[in-house]
């Protein structure tokens, strides 16, 4: 199956399997468990752990850093192993019973800047009707697997939709509701979503179709892996999470839309927020508060204020209460009217969640990172950065300690606990602990959900909401009636499409597809690459589609074609054209100019932020091709910047300072180099391709010359990778250091091999 591309007899196909299921799913579905909080109803669990003891029931070696989720006898959990270029993070199905392996899938990283093995800091999500199972991976692949591991669906996020890469490696979980699966991070993708923010991403679960995107927040200063809550605020049904831009967020699940936002800090709010009473979401931070010079604060939000229209941004009279505690990734956990919150520094607190008044507090150790506590049966369940697990009996006035045990390699997930048994992560093990006769209850019942009002209807929802086409495909799509809650009232209404650019757009530009009577979008075989939108109509309603077209293999771009129209704020007498709005990353970062009477693709140096440019040219399920272009960077012979292509997921770039051709993934995973002198101001020509063999080995080849000379024989570069890479959008990555010398891109070819 096409990974991304879905023809409407796939998506029927899809549909027809995702109805069928074994019935329903028991277990700890989610990192938060059942009531998104951190606790667990059960009983009976154990007091006292001793490795290798009677309540040691089995360990499964595999390194990991986030929490496992348990259904229907089976355990999901997410780890890593290898070494180098062959690491590979894993989702892993075990048996409950004996930790044995049942399947696993594994993914490799690609084109990111995770660094020290930061790889795996996030859990899988079980959904609760069909089984199915959800998972981001740290290079931003976001995959959906049957109960069998079969790969139903994924969407490559970084190529797809412009994922940033950050160097901590924090993904988080998904969350599931309805026929939703929610998830986010900091994204730079085109037009309206070009600039980088912090997007929610609503996929249909069943099919992998994207139903919204949305932007809460404002520009961000740091990667988020808050996991939403979801809860019910006036009637919607609504989630609540931290940002990356320091806000604590409410969004309709679903539509997308924005309702409030509430702003903490000047970094990233990384903590998952509590709701208690309905009425007040609690959150914590570790960051630089927006309104004084302290670090980090605990606070109650209310919620069910509406904020004024066209301003979704609370002011100070929402916040009911705040404290001093400060934790930047570990969430807290409430049971009754008690939060409990381990803070950066290694204490336990208890708090009051209705005043936020701090009742005792309790060292536990000098640190903690990002693992959150367990609470069930009157007893807290807290693994440290250290490897320590502390099993704390919760009494008036403090905790008792009933247990510490270290475990192998440190522990940074929370704990999970289904049937008598508690399951804790480390960087070296997976461990299950329990009693051998349990005689306990569980139960995967979630808090009863308000199912709200109709509503009367109020717009259009077409589904997929945004569509990437090679010319000659098609889509199909669902429009949908919504109310003024958001909740659906009709489906596949017939609509009359009409081609829309939106009064704000900066770039007035059509999508060079059009829709035929059966209410499919059609790029013609000779489409041209373009990006722009549709506006659905039906009874005096109206929704928004979003697409991109982008050419079959091979194609080319020398820039030729391209105006001069705009006035360049800085350079006075400087003209330029922005690059094509379908490329990803390239807004902002890439402007084309004219040099020496010839028009090519110069690397901004505007921004300080953006020094460095990863711009995707082409489908992220592209493979077997080979990129060529001409590249040349500013500079003297002391300095100098860097340039190259994309292949597939593999880095070719000409490294100017160190006077080297490198081919490199992940700097800390596969990064190799060879000696070769190339001068500023000169024109190379570089070209490349990827051969992967049937049993997924394969060779990255690289050449590298002087533009106006013969093309050599053979390759400069042959780089092996034991696990390679399969496919990946072609591109450009350039990187001027300091913003101080620009480089050039022309003449690209996309050629298949």
């Amino acid at each position: 199956m096409n990974r991304l591309f879905l023809t409407s007899w796939t998506l029927a196909l899809l549909w027809l399997s995702a109805c069928v299921h074994a019935g329903p799913v028991t277990g700890w579905l989610q990192w938060r468990g059942p009531q998104q909080n951190g606790t667990s109803q059960e009983t009976d669990l154990p007091d006292t752990i001793t490795l290798g003891g009677k309540n040691h029931l089995w360990t499964h070696e595999l390194a990991g850093k986030g929490t496992p989720v348990i259904a229907n006898g089976r355990i999901y959990t997410f780890g890593y192993r290898g070494q180098g270029p062959d690491l590979q993070e894993f989702l892993v199905c075990l048996d409950v019973e004996n930790g044995k392996l049942i399947w696993e899938h594994g993914f490799n990283d690609f084109l990111s800047d995770i660094v020290y093995n930061r790889y795996a800091i996030g859990s899988p999500t079980v959904d609760a009707a069909t089984g199915r199972i959800y998972m981001m991976t740290t290079a931003g692949v976001f995959a959906c697997f049957s109960p069998a591991g079969q790969v139903l669906w994924e969407h490559s996020m970084m190529e797809r939709f412009g994922r940033l890469t950050f160097p901590n490696g924090r993904t988080g979980a998904a969350v599931i509701d309805d026929d939703l699966v929610i998830v986010h991070g900091i994204t730079s993708y085109w037009g309206k979503q070009g600039p980088a923010r912090d997007r929610f991403y609503a996929f249909d679960k069943h099919l992998g179709t994207l139903v919204w995107a949305s932007t809460p927040g404002v520009r961000p200063r740091d990667s988020s892996f808050s996991t939403p809550v979801l809860g019910w605020e006036n009637g919607q049904r609504v989630f609540y999470a931290g940002t990356g831009c320091g806000n604590v967020v409410c969004v309709n699940v679903r539509t997308g839309e924005p309702i409030w936002r509430y702003q903490l800090s000047h970094g990233g709010v990384n903590s998952s927020v509590l709701l208690h009473a309905d009425n007040t979401v609690i959150a914590i931070h570790g960051k630089e508060n927006i309104d004084t010079s302290e670090v980090g604060r605990m606070v109650g939000i209310r919620t069910g204020k509406t904020p004024p229209a066209g301003d979704p941004k609370l002011d100070k009279s929402s916040e009911i209460w705040r404290n001093h505690l400060v934790m930047f990734t570990s969430s807290p956990v409430l049971a009754g009217d008690r939060v409990y919150q381990v803070s950066h520094t290694g204490e336990l607190a208890c708090v009051d969640a209705n005043s936020g008044q701090i009742l005792w507090h309790e060292k536990l150790e000098n640190s903690q990172l990002h693992a959150s506590p367990l609470y069930a049966e009157g007893k807290l369940y807290i693994p440290m950065v250290s490897g320590n697990l502390h099993i704390l009996e919760v009494e008036d006035g403090g905790v008792k300690s009933l247990c510490k045990v270290q475990l192998a390699g440190g522990c940074l997930g929370s704990p999970a606990v289904w049937q008598g048994r508690i399951y804790v992560h480390s960087t070296e093990n997976l461990y299950c602990f329990g009693k051998a006769n349990w005689n306990g209850n569980s139960s995967t019942v979630v808090p009863t959900a308000n199912t709200g009002t109709q509503g009367q209807p109020t717009q259009l929802q077409p589904v997929p909401v945004d569509v990437l086409l090679r010319s000659g495909e098609e889509a199909s799509f669902n429009v949908r009636v919504l109310n003024e809650h958001g909740r659906v009232v009709q489906e596949n209404v017939t609509a009359q499409w009409e081609k829309y650019i939106p009064p704000t757009a900066k770039v007035k530009t059509t999508l060079d597809a059009d829709f035929n009577n059966q209410g499919q979008l059609v790029a013609a075989p000779d489409a041209r690459i373009s990006a722009g939108a549709f506006r659905a109509s039906y009874a005096g309603l109206n929704g928004i589609i979003r697409g991109r077209v982008i050419p079959k293999l091979p194609f080319g771009e020398d820039f030729e074609s391209f105006k001069l129209t705009v006035d360049h704020a800085l350079e006075n007498g400087v003209r330029f054209a922005y690059p094509p709005l379908p490329w990803i990353g390239a807004r902002f970062k890439w402007e084309i100019r004219e040099l020496d009477s010839n028009k090519v693709l110069a690397k901004t140096l505007d921004n300080v932020l953006f020094q460095r440019a990863i711009t995707f040219l082409g489908h992220p399920d592209e493979s077997n091709y080979t990129i060529s272009a001409d590249v040349m960077t500013d500079g003297n012979r002391r300095m100098k910047s860097n340039v190259g292509v994309i292949n597939q997921r593999y880095f070719i770039a000409l490294i100017g300072n160190w006077q080297q051709l490198e081919v490199s993934s992940n700097h800390d995973r596969i990064k190799v180099n060879i000696p070769y002198k190339w001068k500023a101001k000169t024109w190379y020509r570089l070209k490349s391709r990827v051969d992967v063999a049937a049993d997924g080995t394969g060779v990255v080849r690289a050449k590298a010359w002087e533009r106006n000379s013969k093309e050599p024989s053979a390759w400069t570069i042959e780089v092996p990778h034991r696990i390679a890479h399969r496919h990946g959008a072609p591109g450009l990555i350039g990187f001027s250091p300091q913003t101080r010398f620009r480089v050039y891109v022309d003449n690209i070819s996309v050629s298949p091999n």
